[in-house]
């Protein structure tokens, strides 16, 4: 994830700590040459001065503009007397400081910027402004091969000068081509997209999430798909020069522009964007079918397992009655003192009428096992066309040579308007139509009188290949042409080529192998070795035992608190004077300066008035859930116009990431934090957030209770939040634990992710491994997992019970190249881990690399456990960390107070901001938290507090009783405010 930070043009601090001045102390052979060149003792210190901040800076400021505690710090290492303003400003007029920069230049080997440097550096940010939208990442770009071209910088102006005009051209040229290639019959049809007939336009319409998937809505939204697509047939092909990236930031640009707004721009602009956009939504539309026709399917294995528990329990007397009476039958059958004339008539009495007792169970058996298939014929009947609809849409392809369902749909397809229950098979059906793919269960019902039977039951067979399907689709067996989700993720692995010469610099970087059988061997013998230990050392590891229900592991005492922790709380407590939610943000935001992170989505500068104050508003507004009416009542000054359009026209979830990222770096400065740990671990879990029910994302979540989605963080074991993530309640949590690290932008950077139970699976152990990162969730229901022997002939004295399986090791090495083929091409962007993960399902049955991933996350999960029993203190860090998560989701929660705690909205990329926003929220409040208690704190350690660092170790940034949430909002922003100190430090020796 490439994070945008502001232009990384080098400027002097205006109060410079010890820290920042270290990097102006000269060396000796500096201050030797420095007096081989001047004897004179003050200019001696402004040559000194000069050098350093031409290393440092990267060009020659003023030195009246530097600040005099730099100058102070190289005179003092000259040993030299003060100096004057006068004499400071005098030599920066005087022709001796040139002559003294063209000294320095050659000493330290750097070459001056002159206007032949204006030429390249004008090609270099054309080509950057192909990938990149924001001027200040242009300008990164071309700081960076300033300084690697050992060239002095120019004043930053010159540079975003050089920049804008770089992006400009770029833009004018992409503009330009796809214009170039509108007739006059698609200009005709591109306008009339912007007509406007009784408030409403196709432009807008053009923009139409689906919503909740009920048969009228499924068949409207395909209705529209049919009319997008036939909007972009014709369009001409974007130019070569639009990279994906591009491309990407332009379509958000023109989805944020409604018809007025389109309108107003000059003509090339209006008409490239309005075909990009068009061009973007069949990609989208494609995903939302797929989506739509799982969550159909998903919704018919609900309906059957909720029908066939109420029918259960509804049939639970029947079925004790036939018991019963299957009991009095045994009975008579016993008892010897009944004669074998009278056994039979016995036998009828208790069976009763035998036409009733025989359907009641013919009825039970028709369900026997859970067979809740027939309960899907029901909400199916009504809904069977638009699945075929839906199918119709999908361009389906296979990633195996295996088409078998393929084919059976196809064969499907021929008999879509019979009306016939029962499809009987000819000869020639039979040698073509492949029913391998077809599970027990439901070739019970769709061949009622066996497999060897030709009678098909048609609608249970359509059903059978739907869910198939589905199936395959989550397993990545299936993908769909064209579209994003479900596209086919062998086209986003780097080259065969491309991958040999990247494999030994990866595998050097995280430690692995580059030869398969080395791999295998290496982790075989980590394996048995493991083993033996765990083995051996069992009858002395009194935290775990056997017990009658299998291994019991024994929770580790809880630790004490420090003495003084409660008194230094309370202190602390009575201490931080109380703010409201509005203040606190605003404070946050002057340190900052997060505002400017927020521009038009044209990238060009804003022209808003009081742009601090409308960010501040539209981050209260969204990151507290208001929402923009209710902002606008609370916020003097505002409407709800203007709150909304700021979100609209300027926020995008990768500027909220980039804005996270700032306030984590800034959190990251202050010394109290590292007392909560290293930044080497990170925790992921998920908490649900309410939606209503009119969208795609809500889904019903059967461990929350209600509609909505899961937000999911990734949180520092610093307590800070890195990365958020906003997921339907269906989908396996652990498919995202990987991306919070590879998308991370910020300076913490964890390489240990720890999660709850349903955070892992065995391929999710697999991937990690491969990727250098460290995987240790909270296990729970131990008992159940089995460990995996790399030896099936070993046997264990005392763990033996639990190693119940062994390792393929044939199989991981098979795959050991395609696994890390993976990995690079993770590394290299071209995929994420969930892209992959959400392949590597339990579904597959033709996909090798989930069976590969797996086997080698048993080993790793395996070894992972083994450790976990060893060790009552890995349990107690994990333990500790998982809880940081918790305790985030609740604080998170706890600030997003509006609208009753439901996001209103039903567009998804809008709810996805809204999870940032709040995640952004979190991250002020914990910066804020940390700066007030680092003051405080070093306030009671300056009074004779009993300060020490245990107690720093146990307090935490959640503090809230200081916040006030409700009542009037007043935005000030002319309320003088204390700077960021990150500077505080607590001096004292360690507890230990």
């Amino acid at each position: 994830m490439t994070i945008a930070h502001d232009p990384v043009y080098p400027v002097l601090p205006s109060a410079p700590s010890e820290s920042d001045l270290v990097a102006f102390t000269p060396t000796p052979a500096e201050i030797r040459y420095v007096r081989r060149q001047v004897r004179q003792e003050s200019t001696a210190v402004l040559f000194m001065a000069q050098m350093k901040l031409l290393q440092r800076l990267g060009y020659f400021p003023m030195l009246s503009d530097a600040s005099l505690a730099v100058l102070d710090h190289v005179r003092t290492a000259l040993r030299s007397r003060s100096l004057t303003r006068v004499i400071i400003s005098r030599y920066d007029q005087s022709g001796t400081r040139v002559r003294h920069q063209k000294l320095l230049r050659a000493y330290l080997g750097i070459y001056p910027f002159d206007t032949s440097d204006t030429a390249w550096l004008a090609e270099l940010a054309r080509k950057e402004a192909q990938t990149k939208a924001e001027l200040p990442d242009i300008v990164n770009v071309l700081i960076e091969e300033l300084v690697r071209r050992r060239s002095e910088l120019p004043p930053l102006a010159t540079l975003q000068r050089i920049a804008a005009q770089g992006r400009n051209a770029v833009n004018e040229a992409i503009y330009r081509d796809i214009t170039a290639g509108i007739d006059d019959a698609l200009r005709v049809r591109l306008d009339t997209l912007l007509v406007v007939t009784g408030g409403k336009s196709e432009w807008e319409d053009l923009k139409r999430e689906p919503k909740k998937p009920t048969t009228r809505a499924v068949a409207t939204f395909l209705k529209h798909i049919d009319g997008i697509r036939v909007l972009a047939e014709g369009l001409p092909k974007p130019p070569a020069i639009l990279s994906v990236s591009k491309r990407e930031q332009l379509v958000i640009e023109a989805r944020a522009l409604d018809v007025a707004e389109l309108r107003s721009l000059k003509i090339n602009k209006r008409y490239a964007l309005a075909v990009l956009f068009i061009q973007a939504q069949p990609q989208k539309a494609l995903d939302d079918v797929a989506e739509i026709f799982i969550k159909i399917m998903r919704k018919y294995e609900v309906y059957a397992k909720t029908k066939m528990q109420k029918y259960r329990l509804d049939h639970a007397e029947a079925v004790d009655s036939l018991v019963g009476q299957f009991r009095d039958v045994l009975h008579i059958l016993q008892d010897d003192e009944v004669s074998e004339r009278q056994r039979l008539p016995r036998i009828r009495s208790a069976l009763g009428d035998p036409d009733a007792t025989l359907a009641q169970c013919n009825d039970h058996i028709a369900y026997a096992g859970n067979f809740d298939l027939p309960f899907m014929l029901g909400p199916y009947k009504s809904q069977r066309s638009l699945l075929f609809q839906c199918l119709d849409a999908l361009p389906l392809g296979s990633s195996s040579q295996d088409r078998s369902v393929l084919i059976s749909l196809a064969w499907l397809q021929g008999f879509r308007a019979a009306h016939r229950e029962y499809l009987l098979l000819t000869e020639n059906d039979l040698a073509t139509l492949p029913l391998e793919w077809m599970p027990e269960k439901w070739a019970r019902a769709v061949f009622p009188h066996g497999r060897d039977s030709r009678m098909l039951h048609r609608r249970f067979f359509e059903l059978a290949v739907f869910h198939q399907i589905m199936r395959e689709l989550n397993a990545g067996d299936l993908f769909v042409e064209g579209s994003d989700r479900f596209d086919d993720y062998r086209i986003h692995q780097v080259s065969e080529e491309e991958f040999r010469r990247e494999l030994p610099r990866y595998c050097e970087t995280v430690g692995l192998p580059t030869e398969a059988k080395t791999f295998v061997k290496e982790l075989r013998d980590q394996l048995s070795t493991a083993l033996d230990e765990t083995d051996r050392q069992f009858p002395e590891n009194d935290s775990i035992e056997f017990g009658q229900d299998g291994l019991i592991i024994h929770k580790p005492g809880k630790e004490s608190e420090p003495p003084n922790l409660t008194l230094i709380g309370q202190a602390i407590k009575a201490s931080m004077q109380e703010v409201s939610i509005l203040d606190l943000l605003t404070e946050t935001e002057q340190w900052l300066d997060l505002h400017k992170l927020f521009g038009p989505l044209s990238g060009f500068d804003s022209k808003l008035d009081e742009p601090r104050k409308r960010f501040i508003s539209t981050l209260f507004c969204y990151g507290c859930n208001l929402g923009p009416s209710q902002t606008a009542r609370s916020v003097k000054g505002l409407s709800r116009k203007q709150v909304a359009w700021l979100n609209l026209k300027h926020v995008t979830e990768e500027r909220l990431d980039r804005a996270i990222v700032k306030v984590v770096n800034a959190f990251n400065q202050f010394a109290l934090p590292k007392y909560w740990g290293s930044g080497k671990h990170t925790s992921a879990d998920g908490t649900k957030w309410s939606l209503y029910e009119q969208n795609l994302l809500s889904e019903y979540h059967f461990r929350y209770g209600g509609y909505g989605g899961i937000g999911y963080y990734h949180v520092s074991e610093m307590y800070i939040a890195l990365f958020s993530h906003f997921i339907p309640c269906g989908v396996h949590e652990a498919v995202y634990i990987l991306d919070g690290l590879i998308e991370n932008g910020a300076d913490i950077k964890p390489d240990t992710i720890h999660g709850d139970t349903q955070a892992q699976s065995s391929p999710v152990f697999g991937l990690s491994y491969v990727m250098g990162i460290g995987l240790m969730p909270r296990m729970r229901n131990i008992k159940d997992l089995v460990l995996y022997k790399a030896d099936r002939r070993r046997k264990y004295e005392h763990i033996d019970s639990l190693c119940r399986q062994s390792i393929d090791w044939s199989l991981i090495e098979r795959h050991y190249a395609d696994m890390i083929r993976v990995a690079v091409s993770i590394k290299a962007g071209r995929m994420t881990p969930s892209t992959i993960l959400r392949r590597l399902r339990s579904e597959s049955t033709k996909n090798k690399l989930y069976f590969a991933f797996r086997e080698l996350g048993r080993v790793i999960r395996t070894l992972f456990l083994l450790k976990y029993l060893n060790d009552p203190e890995l349990r107690r860090t994990i333990h500790a960390q998982t809880n940081k998560s918790e305790q985030f989701n609740d604080f998170a929660q706890w600030l997003m107070f509006g609208g009753e705690g439901v996001i209103a909205e039903n567009v998804r990329h809008e709810q996805r901001k809204i999870i940032k926003y709040n995640h952004l929220v979190a991250n002020m409040v914990i910066l804020y938290n940390v700066q007030w208690m680092s003051r405080k704190l070093k306030e009671l350690q300056e009074k004779g507090h009993p300060i020490d660092d245990e107690v720093l170790k146990s307090l935490s940034p959640y503090r809230r009783e200081h916040i006030n949430r409700l009542g009037d909002y007043l935005l000030d922003l002319l309320h003088p405010i204390l700077p960021l100190n990150p500077t505080i430090d607590f001096a004292f020796k360690s507890a230990a």
